[in-house]
């Protein structure tokens, strides 16, 4: 840039005009729709069938709902389990499985017992959201889906 040459500042600019400024409320906005939330109301209560849910599951990643009915866990406040499903991929390729502790102030003897129990453990299968891929619970063997890693909201 040459010496000469004078760059404009916000002070040098013209007059700012706010984006309220340049609004016309007067003018019905074309993608408002002031009946939409007792529309969404109705489509929930309808997927429902009148079941009561604790929350609304969304994806902690990209806000995508996961889940519209589910139970909250009643020791771990932030967990949550549920059947139905939206917008959810089990990674089938990945299997954990939960170990089982072992009973306070019982010692077994017998080492056997103890590697029994760590093999009889509970198969899970990660549960990852369908539109970003962020992990957000395990399915347990019977099915349920253990939700941990999600973002709960007022149903």
């Amino acid at each position: 840039m040459e010496k000469d040459e004078k760059v404009d500042s916000p002070t040098n600019s013209q007059k700012t005009i706010s984006d309220d400024d340049e609004i016309d409320y007067s003018i019905k906005p074309e993608f408002y729709d002031p009946e939409l939330d007792d529309k969404d109301e109705e489509w929930v209560q309808n997927k429902r069938k009148g079941r009561i849910s604790d929350a609304v599951l969304s994806c902690p990643a990209c806000f995508t709902t996961l889940c519209l009915e589910c139970q909250r866990h009643e020791k771990y406040l932030t967990q949550y389990r549920a059947i139905f499903v939206l917008n959810c991929k089990i990674e089938n390729d990945q299997v954990r499985q939960a170990r089982e502790k072992p009973k306070r102030g019982k010692r077994k003897r017998v080492s056997s017992e103890s590697e029994t129990a760590v093999t009889d453990g509970e198969m899970f299968k990660p549960v990852c959201c369908s539109v970003c891929s962020t992990e957000v619970g395990v399915i347990d063997e019977d099915e349920v889906y253990h939700f941990f890693n999600v973002l709960p909201s007022e149903s």
